[in-house]
């Protein structure tokens, strides 16, 4: 199954939704690096997002330590962002 890139204009739109998320400098995804109280409450953010992840099969790619989260959303069989990538951006924003 192909899935579709998103536009240009369909990022910009995107970026304007989810404010704090910008594209990385290849264009191919979006990054964001989230700071937390501490490692608790980063773990917990963490655990939210991974449950969504797995119900949407769409999983980020992060990296935690301690109270800091830096994720990157990408679609690998679109080579770059998709829909998936914009629902799993707005979604982690409702996890915040």
């Amino acid at each position: 199954m192909t899935i579709a890139r998103l536009t240009d204009a369909e990022v910009a739109t995107l970026l304007a939704e989810v404010p704090g998320w910008t594209l990385r400098a290849d264009g191919k995804a979006i990054i964001r690096t989230f700071t937390f109280a501490d490692f608790n409450a980063a773990f917990g953010f963490m655990t939210r997002v991974a449950l969504y992840a797995d119900k949407a099969d769409h999983h980020p790619e992060w990296f935690n330590v301690y109270n800091r989260v830096e994720m990157t959303l990408t679609t690998h069989d679109a080579d770059g962002l998709s829909a998936r990538d914009a629902a799993m951006a707005r979604a982690i924003e409702t996890y915040l």
